[in-house]
């Protein structure tokens, strides 16, 4: 019996050594309620069978053989895929793809090549047809690192061997492995533990299509004539909270016939298709004439027409979902809750007046405290007050607007305003001409769009652009101002606290620049008043991580603008210095950039916020700026004359990640200079940088090294990272998984190894280290191997060093990447190959290995260190006779003869040397014949 249930049920595939467990599915419900309803009723049933424990499984012997089994009552049933069965799951595995690794369920699945359909719907050759195969699928989950190639065959899914490298284009159609599913779902669960997490998420319904969709209807509670919206998504989601007992008041009415089709309908609201035409059916028009004493519900905003769902922000979501903080017993609530929930009451039933008298009432509640907060929503204010928003009195949109502005700042009631449609009629009063209805709409969306599906509510329903038309105002410089004019700034500065909010999105950032925000921000930005500024500069701070908008800041001229709000040459304000600083440490990647902040002096400022010790977030914005700006030499010159140097030492404890990350970053870039690295030491710097390299932080790690690498290019410096065990824990780093520490760590060893007393000896001592530094050529990342190569090139100095390496295998590591296009890697690697050569048979194995005609194609780069190192790299070849043979024939003779005039001595010496080689032994041949 239990193994019967066992092989009914549903399972997910098992993983890390554990079981299966059971998946929520419509079978597993109907299986886990049949078994309920049999356990329940059998004790009542069968009173005298119900006592009896079985403590281990029954079992009997019997005398029936399995031939007795046989008869035509028995039937195997089997279900058998179709085209167009498979053709349904693709297609919608499709639609739930995408890049965004928290949303969809795969990064890509289709049909595998190009694909003809036959007439039986199948896409598999007509001789693969009649094996039972369909078609051909390839799919990349999230977390597979190769493409899953997959067979759609009528008995089921299953995974082929993939590409045939010999025959481009064709499969190879054997089974990778003995499984076959029974769709496609089951297979892609069984191969990626991902997919299995995200399509769980998924959530699937009926949806009723039908004329008016995408209308809110009007609906008037029977008990007390409340004006409520209703719609199919607000019903979902009274349903979702356990609000049918507001259902029984209220009637949906339905005017056409409705036809049910299976669809995928998501829990994020406000994804309505776009009409151009919005509808209003006859009997909304006779409730409009029969309420006119209430607060009527309007039509909701469309969507913008050329805006697709998908959201393509690449910004993590900033605040997860929220836990329902719920008082357990009401005796604990405060008596502000129950007075809350009876001016609701009020405001759901009275007139025009009695609304107005209970929201000013509401107001005067402490409206931070979240008790009173979810008072509101608890009764099902949000609701009223949403609805009010459409109504025709401004002094009722004014009143809800103050309280949805105050009570939005909490998480909860953030998304339930978004669930409600709440963002989609804020949007809407962004046009009204009232000043007042934009400024308070405008902040309640800056409170509400704090979360990715509010963001991109926003701009799908037009807000981007109404906003951003917000920003248009008068002169701020003016030396009059009206209080029409003040007005207009207020205006512009909600505008702008808005935008700040939506910015965080990369599709709204595009959607700003297409609007033309900058611009207006550009003018924003010379505003007197720190009110305006701080929003302005948040807003520029957030879209600077964008390319066309850091040319943009550069170009309109806002760099002096950042510069002198920097300096605030009045009382600072932390909050805009510190905002300008992100703003710099964002636009400082570009030269003319870093120039332009030299050259308004904004280097000064920012290494007198260093003082700033108390305020993290400052001060990770002016070390930040710092870092960026000195990757400039000519800005490096001015930080010495300001002993910067002292004060970022200073910050390398006790300080958070976020800034240690910034201070150390900048260190590496200053370390560049001799100078610097020496005052490094002198002020304590080198324990500090060395200690932080056994931290965990990636981005750190990667800075670290860098700082500590620059470091040991003084030979003084050496000597404390040595006796500090740095050389060490620089060596461990190399097993770190992100290719960026190990390539960071990897370019740290070689000042390390060049600049150590006794460095042979050193590396000697790392036990496994250095069949560790070889195992790093297999990796697939450029900057690994041309790390990892500058690192053997050094190690390869030492003799007994080079003997290990040849042993663990590096010539025909090396030799294997010697078709390389990079010319960075190939620098490094011809630099290598030549101090590989001075062991042994190496010179003859690299032959052997095909490394050499590789190496003569190197000679047409550009780049005079590839022709440096590669010149070298041949002359010691060439002292093989084969080699010789090999370079002569890929026509190494030309581009050396070019070389040997080279201003370089060191490319004139080697270059000559390998024609001198294949001379001598073209000569030798010759007097071999004559004999």
């Amino acid at each position: 019996m239990g193994q019967a249930l066992i092989s009914a049920a549903q399972w997910t595939s098992a993983k890390d050594g554990s079981k299966g467990k059971l998946e929520l599915t419509p079978l597993n419900e109907e299986l886990l309620n049949t078994i309920l309803k049999f356990v329940e009723g059998f004790s009542s049933k069968s009173p005298e069978e119900a006592k009896l424990v079985f403590k281990k499984p029954l079992s009997w012997e019997t005398t029936l053989s399995a031939t007795q089994f046989g008869g035509s009552s028995l039937k195997e049933v089997q279900q058998r895929l179709t085209p167009g069965m498979v053709d349904a799951e693709l297609t919608l595995l499709r639609d739930l793809s995408g890049h965004d690794d928290e949303r969809h369920v795969l990064q890509h699945i289709d049909y595998y090549g190009q694909t003809f359909v036959f007439k039986n719907g199948c896409r598999a050759q007509p001789w693969r047809q009649v094996h039972g195969d369909i078609c051909y699928i390839e799919a990349r989950p999230h977390d597979v690192d190769t493409v899953l190639y997959i067979t759609a065959h009528t008995s089921g899914f299953y995974l082929n061997k993939g590409p045939d490298p010999e025959k481009p284009g064709q499969l190879i159609l054997d089974r990778a492995d003995e499984d076959i599913h029974r769709d496609l779902v089951t297979l892609l669960k069984a191969k990626s533990s991902k997919f299995t997490e995200l399509i769980n998420k998924q959530e699937f319904a009926m949806y009723e299509e039908h004329k008016h969709d995408h209308r809110y209807d009007i609906g008037t509670d029977e008990e007390d004539g409340e004006p409520t919206a209703r719609s199919d998504q607000q019903t979902w989601m009274q349903k979702e909270k356990g609000q049918d007992e507001k259902d029984k008041h209220g009637k949906q009415r339905q005017n056409a016939k409705k036809k049910p089709e299976p669809s995928l309908k998501w829990k994020a609201l406000g994804m309505e298709e776009y009409k151009e035409e919005q509808h209003v059916r006859p009997k909304d028009k006779e409730k409009k004439a029969k309420n006119k004493g209430s607060p009527q519900r309007k039509t909701k905003t469309p969507l913008e027409p050329a805006d697709s769902f998908s959201e393509s922000s690449t910004e993590s979501e900033e605040e997860e979902e929220a836990i329902d903080r719920r008082s357990e017993a009401n005796a604990d609530l405060p008596s502000e809750y129950w007075q809350i929930q009876k001016l609701v009451k009020y405001l759901k039933g009275g007139n025009q007046t009695a609304t107005i008298i209970a929201l000013c009432s509401l107001r005067d509640f402490n409206l931070t405290q979240e008790t009173c907060q979810l008072a509101i929503r608890d009764v099902g204010g949000l609701e009223v007050l949403i609805n009010l928003l459409d109504t025709e009195e401004v002094k009722c949109k004014i009143g809800a607007l103050k309280i949805l502005k105050e009570i939005s700042r909490n998480t909860q009631i953030r998304r339930s305003i978004a669930d409600l449609g709440g963002l989609q009629t804020m949007v809407k009063i962004l046009r009204d001409p009232d000043k007042d209805l934009k400024c308070l709409a405008a902040e309640t969306i800056a409170n509400v769009a704090k979360f990715r599906r509010a963001r991109r509510t926003v701009r799908q329903h037009g807000g981007i652009k109404r906003l951003v038309s917000l920003l248009d105002c008068v002169a701020l410089t003016s030396s009059h101002m009206t209080p029409e004019m003040e007005q207009d700034v207020e205006v512009a500065r909600c505008g702008a606290l808005a935008l700040w909010s939506c910015s965080k999105s990369k599709k709204n950032k595009e959607a700003m620049q297409r609007a033309g925000a900058i611009p207006l921000l550009a003018r924003l930005l010379k505003s007197p008043h720190e009110n305006m500024l701080i929003p302005v500069v948040g807003t520029l701070q957030e879209c600077a991580s964008e390319p066309s908008y850091r040319l943009a800041i550069r170009t309109e001229g806002m760099i002096e603008d950042l510069v002198k709000n920097l300096k605030s040459l009045g009382k600072p304000n932390p909050e805009l210095q510190m905002h300008c600083a992100s703003a710099i440490f964002k636009c400082a990647e570009e030269k003319e950039t870093r120039d332009l902040v030299r050259q308004f002096g904004g280097l000064d400022p920012l290494v007198h916020l260093l003082t700033n010790m108390e305020n993290k977030e400052l001060l990770a914005a002016a070390t930040g700026a710092i870092w960026k700006c000195a990757i400039s030499p000519e800005n490096v010159a001015r930080f010495q004359e300001l002993k910067a140097i002292d004060q970022l030492v200073a910050l390398l404890a006790n300080q958070p990640e976020e800034v240690l990350v910034n201070v150390v970053g900048a260190l590496g870039e200053l370390a560049k200079a001799p100078p610097n690295r020496a005052q490094i030491r002198k002020c304590g710097g080198i324990p500090n940088l060395v200690n932080l390299l056994t931290g965990t932080n990636q981005a750190l790690l990667v800075n670290v090294t860098k700082a500590v690498g620059q470091c040991a290019a003084e030979p003084e410096n050496m000597v404390i990272i040595d006796k500090l065990d740095g050389v060490r824990l620089l060596w461990s780093l190399l097993k770190n998984q992100n290719p960026e520490v190990q390539a960071s760590a990897a370019w740290a060893i070689c000042p390390c190894i060049e600049n150590a007393k006794d460095a042979g000896e050193m590396v000697r001592s790392f036990v496994g280290g250095l069949e560790l530094i070889v195992s790093l050529l297999k990796s697939e990342d450029k900057e690994v191997l041309a790390a990892v190569c500058a690192a053997i090139a050094n190690i390869a100095k030492d003799e007994e060093n080079l003997a290990v390496i040849t042993d663990h295998g590096v010539v025909p590591m090396l030799a294997r990447l010697t078709s390389a296009t990079d010319d960075k890697l190939r620098q490094h690697l011809a630099e290598a190959i030549s101090r590989c050569c001075n062991w042994g048979n190496n010179r003859t194995a690299f032959g052997k290995e095909g490394a050499v005609a590789p190496l003569v194609r190197y000679l047409k780069s550009k780049d005079e260190d590839v022709h440096r190192s590669t010149a070298r790299a041949l002359f010691q070849l060439s002292k093989n006779p084969d080699n010789c043979i090999t370079m002569h024939e890929a026509g190494v003779v030309q581009p050396l003869l070019k070389m040997v005039g080279s201003e370089d001595e060191d490319v004139q010496e080697s270059s000559a040397g390998c024609i001198g080689n294949i001379r001598r032994l073209a000569l030798a041949n010759e007097r071999a014949k004559f004999a």
